[in-house]
C-alpha cells in the first residue's frame, strides 16, 4: 500500500536542541506539523511547529538549509504547493527537518527563524477548493438515527459506502474563530409554518479533517491501495451546526444553510509522514455486515487503514470564565470508531471521476463511541434536548450558549512512540446579528 514509511524522523530517543520541544505533549521533534503563521507586524508564511516555537520555513529554504527540491514550495503563503510534492520529497524535507533541529550544529543557522508561537498569528494553513463531510462515525450514526427512526436507525445505504456530502469551502476557518449564531428557517414542535430567526438548537461536531495533497485528475479514480499516497495529513475538524436548521431543510437534498455558516479546523497540518507509527488496523466490520464491494477493499487498508488518535472535546461555559473554573470534558472517543477508513473515503470520493485537488479538504463525520461520555455532539448526548446534560458547575445544556467555547483536542499514540499532538480547534460561540 502507497503509505508512508518509518525513518529516523520517528526515533523515539531523538530529542531537539530547542529547549521547549522537550517532553512536549504536543509538537515534540517527531511530529513537525505544518502550518501557514505571521509573525507580528509580518505577512504570512510556511512554518513547522517544534515545542513552542515555530520555525520560518520560507527562511530556512532561502538560507539553503532545505532541500533544493523542496524550497520553491515554501515560498508562498499556502502549503497547496508543498502537499503538491511526490510524497517521497516531503519526506525528505521532514527528515532534514528533523536533523536540522535535532543537531547543536545546526542551532546557530535556525536560530534567527525561529519565533514564539504565542505571539504569531495562525491562519488557514491551505487554500480550499473544495469541502466533502463524510459520515464515517458509525456511532454517531445510530445514536442519531435511533433519535428519528428508532426501528431502523441506519439507513440500507450506510455499510455499503462512505456516506458524504459537499460542504461550503468559502466558511472554513482556522482555530479561533468567533462562531456566530447563524440565523435560519426552523419549525417548531406542533407548528403549522416555519419561522426565521436565531438558531435554538447551535452544536458541535466532533471530527477529524483530512487535507489532500497531490489530485487526481478528472475521470481518474484512486485505487484504494493507492490512496494513501494523497493524503497530506490530518487536523481537527469541528462542523459547526445549527440542528433546528438542518432539520427542517435537510430533506431531500441534505445539508445546507444548518452548516455552512462556519467549520473550524486546528492550523496545524499533522503530516501523513508524522502518523506512519500510529497506523493501525481497520476497524472489523462485525458479523453479518455486508460484504464490501472490490474497489473498498485492500488487504494493505485493512492491515493499517486506521490511526490510533485519541479525541476529546470541553466546554467552558461563560461562567466557567468568570470564575476562573477550568473547562469541563465532555467527551473522549477515538478515531477507530470511524466505520470507515480514509482511504475508503478518498476511493469512494473518486470512485466517480471527481478529481480532487492539492488543498480540498475531508471531513470524517462526527466521531463518537458507545458510550455516553463519548458522544461527540450534543445532540446525541442530550438525546435531541430531551436530556439536558448537568455540568460540574450547576449548569446544563441541551444545546450550546452564547458565551460558550469549545475545543477539540487529539493526541496520536502507541506502545514504543513518542505521541504527537495535533493543537486546538477553538471556538466561541457569540450572539446571532440584529437584523431589524
Amino acid at each position: 500500500m502507497s503509505r508512508p514509511r518509518i525513518d529516523a524522523s520517528h526515533d523515539p530517543a531523538l530529542r531537539s536542541w530547542v529547549e521547549e520541544a522537550q517532553g512536549d505533549a504536543q509538537f515534540p521533534i517527531q511530529n513537525l506539523p505544518y502550518g501557514i503563521f505571521s509573525p507580528p507586524g509580518e505577512p504570512a508564511r510556511a512554518g513547522v511547529a517544534i515545542g513552542e516555537r515555530i520555525l520560518d520555513l520560507r527562511a530556512a529554504a532561502a538560507a539553503g538549509l532545505l532541500p533544493q527540491d523542496a524550497a520553491p514550495a515554501l515560498r508562498g503563503d499556502s502549503l497547496n504547493a508543498l502537499f503538491a510534492l511526490e510524497p517521497a520529497v516531503r519526506a525528505a524535507l521532514r527528515l532534514s527537518l528533523s536533523r536540522l533541529l535535532s543537531d547543536e550544529a545546526g542551532a546557530p543557522a535556525l536560530r534567527p527563524g525561529l519565533h514564539r508561537a504565542e505571539a504569531c498569528a495562525l491562519h488557514l494553513p491551505m487554500r480550499i477548493g473544495d469541502y466533502t463531510d463524510f459520515y464515517t462515525g458509525i456511532h454517531h450514526a445510530e445514536n442519531v438515527g435511533r433519535l428519528f427512526r428508532p426501528d431502523r436507525p441506519l439507513l440500507a445505504n450506510y455499510k455499503h459506502l462512505p456516506i458524504g456530502y459537499h460542504g461550503r469551502a468559502s466558511s472554513v476557518r482556522a482555530s479561533g474563530e468567533p462562531v456566530r449564531r447563524p440565523h435560519g428557517q426552523w419549525l417548531a414542535v406542533d407548528a403549522a409554518a416555519p419561522q426565521f430567526g436565531p438558531s435554538r438548537r447551535l452544536d458541535y461536531e466532533l471530527e477529524l479533517g483530512v487535507w489532500i495533497g497531490r489530485g487526481n485528475r478528472l475521470g481518474e479514480p484512486v485505487p484504494l491501495a493507492e490512496a494513501h499516497a494523497h493524503i497530506a495529513g490530518l487536523c481537527l475538524l469541528n462542523d459547526w451546526s445549527a440542528r433546528d436548521l438542518q432539520s427542517w431543510e435537510y430533506q431531500p437534498l441534505g445539508p445546507f444553510l444548518g452548516k455552512s455558516f462556519l467549520t473550524t479546523v486546528s492550523p496545524w497540518v499533522v503530516s501523513a509522514e508524522a502518523l506512519a507509527p500510529f497506523a493501525i488496523a481497520a476497524p472489523a466490520r462485525p458479523a453479518g455486515d455486508p460484504a464490501l464491494l472490490p474497489y473498498l477493499d485492500d488487504p494493505g487498508d485493512r492491515a493499517l487503514g486506521g490511526y490510533a488518535i485519541e479525541l476529546q472535546v470541553a466546554l467552558r461555559t461563560a461562567r466557567m470564565r468568570r470564575d476562573g473554573a477550568r473547562a469541563q470534558t465532555l467527551a473522549r472517543t477515538a478515531a477507530s470508531r470511524m466505520y470507515w477508513t480514509v482511504a475508503q473515503m478518498i476511493a469512494h470520493h473518486t470512485s466517480n471521476g471527481c478529481n480532487l485537488q492539492p488543498g480540498d479538504l475531508l471531513g470524517s463525520g462526527t466521531v463518537s463511541g458507545p458510550g455516553e461520555d463519548e458522544c461527540g455532539s450534543l445532540l446525541e448526548r442530550s438525546r435531541g434536548g430531551l436530556q439536558p446534560l448537568r455540568l460540574d458547575n450547576g449548569e446544563s445544556r441541551s444545546f450550546l450558549e452564547d458565551g460558550d467555547e469549545l475545543c477539540l483536542t487529539a493526541t496520536a499514540q502507541a506502545p514504543g512512540w513518542v505521541s504527537i499532538g495535533f493543537g486546538e480547534c477553538r471556538g466561541l460561540v457569540v450572539e446571532a446579528h440584529d437584523l431589524a
